[in-house]
């Protein structure tokens, strides 16, 4: 089966779409409907919206490894995945530009705290420990934790973790979660989950374990690569707010809810994540509330 790289070839064929989408949707004498534009909102003076307006951009902080929810697509040179569509359609009702920083699962809190960036969409978990540190946004989507394989491994449940070499980002919930679930396990924890795909590709290691959405995208690449299936934990995603601004709370919880009400979120996900997936794992907006999430990783 083919070992390398192929997912510039999906995203060659998605621009080719898209391309295609815009063109037929420019003419709007032919099919009578017209493109429905966000509108820009007006904000007091003072409002940490109103000095992002004054600066002209959204500085949003995400992942550049992780497809499809955020890639730094080497064939075009921009920054796209699901994360990126939603800090647009936010950039959008502010009528800013979305000006994209890479964060890591290690660094992203960080970036936010320092002011480097003003909103965190990097696939992170909502979790008590990390709400000390920043506001989370209502959750905008739910993944589940699982394990990457190569093709005709032993490994087929958390058990068979133990022993084995496993990879997991810096900074995220897996660290702790995989040491609870296999403390036998050889844990290598890495700053990118790139360095992961790397390492499985190569037999550094023995499994990959994050979440689903982003093994999808290792397995994207190298359809050689296994997932199991296990869904052994709920990982509500959640927009990392700088803590204490609750007139932004407000404001990004306020257009998550029109993002998932207008049908932009529906979008996104079949562009980015439906279109890779069995119909059977197919799932819609979250309906898990940020208080529900937040009980599901309880500071110890």
């Amino acid at each position: 089966m083919q070992r390398r790289p192929k997912w510039h070839l999906v995203l060659i064929g998605i621009l080719v779409l898209v391309a295609t989408a815009l063109v037929a949707c420019g003419d709007d004498d032919d099919d009578g409907e017209e493109t429905t534009a966000v509108e820009a909102e007006e904000f007091p003076a003072g409002s940490t919206m109103a000095e992002i307006q004054e600066a002209g951009e959204l500085r949003i902080g995400v992942k550049y490894d992780v497809p499809p929810f955020g890639l730094n697509n080497p064939e075009t040179g921009e920054v796209e995945g699901f994360d990126v569509d939603l800090g647009t359609y936010i950039a959008d009702k502010l009528g800013v530009e979305v000006k994209t920083r890479e964060a890591t699962s290690d660094n992203r809190i960080p970036l936010l705290v320092d002011g480097t960036i003003d909103l965190i969409l990097s696939t992170m978990t909502i979790t008590e420990e990390r709400d000390l540190e920043v506001d989370f946004s209502e959750p905008y989507y739910v993944a589940h934790g699982d394990v990457l394989v190569p093709e005709g491994s032993d490994i087929q449940a958390l058990d068979d973790l133990n022993g084995q070499r496993v990879c997991t980002a810096l900074g995220s919930t897996y660290a702790d979660t995989i040491e609870k679930e296999a403390p036998q396990a050889d844990l290598r924890l890495v700053d990118l989950y790139s360095e992961c795909f790397d390492q499985i590709q190569t037999g550094a290691v023995d499994a990959v374990s994050t979440d689903n959405v982003i093994l999808t995208g290792m397995k994207i690449q190298d359809d050689s690569l296994q997932l199991l299936g296990l869904d052994y934990t709920t990982e509500p995603y959640g927009i990392g707010i700088p803590e204490g601004d609750t007139e932004m709370k407000q404001f990004v919880d306020e257009t998550v809810a029109e993002y998932i009400d207008s049908g932009a979120w529906q979008a996104a996900y079949d562009e980015w994540v439906g279109q890779y997936i069995p119909e059977d794992q197919q799932q819609g907006p979250p309906d898990i509330t940020l208080k529900q999430a937040l009980k599901l990783f309880p500071l110890e």
